[in-house]
C-alpha cells in the first residue's frame, strides 16, 4: 500500500489565541503536521475594520499555501466573521474551517433560556454571528460582552492576574444576575482563561470552548479529501511580531518549545526571512 503524502494544516490567528485550536487539533490528530501563523503585528483583529481584517486573512492564506498547507483553519472569530466567505470564493480549491460562536449547542442545552457570549466587536458585527442568532437563538435570550482588553492580557501571558479578573467579572456579573447557565467563548484567546471564568461563574454555568469541534471538522475535511493523516506531528510557528516573546508564550500556553520564525508584511504580502528564526 502506498503511503499518502502528509498534508500540513495551516492555522492562523491575530495572535496566540489560535493556539487553543492548535492544541485541540494536536490532541485529536497527534500525527498531523501543522503550520501556525500569529499576526501579532496587527493583534487584536477585533476592533479593526472588517475589510482590513479580510486583507490580512488573504495575505496569510497565501503565505501558508506557499509553504505547503492545503487546508486552512481560520482560528480567529474576528477573521472568520470578516473573511471566511471571501476566502472560500478566492481560493475555491482550498478547504477552510472557520470559527463561529457556538450559540447552537448553547441554545440547545440551556435550561434557564439565558446564554452569555464573550467575543470581540468584529465578531458581533459580522453577518456570520447575525446568521447564527437568527437560525439557532430565536427562543433564548443571548447576552453579549466584548471583554475589552482581554485579548491583550492573554497576548502578554497574563491569564489570572487582577486585570483579567476585573475584565471577566465586569462581563459575567450582569449575565449571572440575568440567569445565564451557559457561556459561549467567541474568541480563540478566551479558552486560556477558562479556569478563571469557571471560578467567577460558578459550578452551575457551563463554558463552551469551540476548539474540539473545530478539530473534529478539520479531521473530517482531511479524510474527505483523501489526505493522509500520516505526518510526523511537526509544528512550525511563524509570527509577525517579536520571535522571542512568541516562543515564551507558546511554551506557557502549550507547554512546548516549538520553532518560531519571523514573517514580515510588505505591501500586503507576507514573507519569511528564516535568518530571523529561533529554534
Amino acid at each position: 500500500m502506498t503511503m499518502q503524502q502528509p498534508v500540513p494544516v495551516g492555522i492562523f490567528d491575530s495572535g496566540v489565541g489560535g493556539l487553543s485550536v492548535l492544541r485541540a487539533v494536536r490532541e485529536f490528530m497527534p500525527e498531523q503536521d501543522i503550520l501556525y501563523l500569529a499576526d501579532q503585528a496587527h493583534v487584536p483583529y477585533g476592533p479593526r475594520p472588517l475589510l482590513q481584517v479580510r486583507e490580512f486573512a488573504e495575505g496569510i492564506t497565501r503565505f501558508l499555501l506557499d509553504r505547503g498547507a492545503r487546508l486552512i483553519v481560520v482560528a480567529c472569530n474576528a477573521a472568520s466573521a470578516a473573511s471566511l466567505h471571501y476566502l472560500r470564493n478566492t481560493f475555491p480549491d482550498v478547504p477552510f474551517v472557520g470559527m463561529e460562536p457556538a450559540v447552537k449547542p448553547a441554545a440547545e442545552q440551556t435550561r434557564s433560556g439565558v446564554v452569555g457570549v464573550l467575543a470581540t466587536p468584529a465578531t458581533f458585527q459580522g453577518a456570520l454571528y447575525a446568521s447564527v442568532l437568527e437560525r439557532f437563538a430565536r427562543d433564548v435570550t443571548v447576552l453579549q460582552d466584548t471583554c475589552p482588553g482581554l485579548v491583550a492580557e492573554v497576548e502578554s501571558g497574563n491569564l489570572e492576574g487582577d486585570a483579567v479578573r476585573e475584565i471577566l467579572t465586569n462581563a459575567l456579573s450582569p449575565m449571572l444576575q440575568a440567569g445565564i447557565d451557559t457561556v459561549v467563548l467567541g474568541c480563540t484567546h478566551y479558552p486560556f482563561v477558562i479556569p478563571l471564568i469557571q471560578e467567577i461563574a460558578g459550578p452551575g454555568v457551563r463554558v463552551i470552548d469551540p476548539a474540539p469541534a473545530i478539530a473534529r471538522q478539520t479531521r473530517r475535511l482531511l479524510s474527505q479529501n483523501g489526505w493522509g493523516l500520516n505526518g510526523t506531528g511537526s509544528i512550525q510557528c511563524f509570527t509577525t511580531g517579536p520571535v522571542e516573546s512568541m516562543k515564551l508564550l507558546v511554551k506557557q500556553l502549550l507547554g512546548d518549545d516549538l520553532p518560531v520564525e519571523h514573517a514580515t508584511w510588505e505591501g500586503g504580502v507576507l514573507s519569511c526571512n528564516s535568518r530571523q528564526s529561533s529554534h
